[in-house]
């Protein structure tokens, strides 16, 4: 994979949330790419989308997200594919 089509990896998170911190572990344990965080606290449209889904990892450029509850294996096998 070269550096143009490489992933562009979210995270929609909120503030204060136990589920994201377990989220964000674990992608430090798989060693996923870099990834921007987003909070969707306060935007009206991100929390209709992501509200109750919260922590999503979404490649923006190929759509796919992946809702938790993910664990590493799960995690491994969905970056692997993007």
């Amino acid at each position: 994979m070269n550096e143009n089509s490489a992933p562009k990896l979210v995270l929609y998170q909120r503030d204060d949330c136990h589920l994201c911190d377990l989220a964000l572990a674990l992608l430090a344990q798989v060693r996923a790419p870099e990834f921007e965080s987003v909070f969707i606290d306060g935007d009206a449209a991100l929390e209709a989308r992501y509200g109750e889904r919260v922590p999503v990892l979404r490649d923006e450029a190929g759509g796919m997200e992946l809702d938790w509850p993910f664990d590493a294996v799960v995690a491994q096998r969905w970056l692997h594919h993007l």
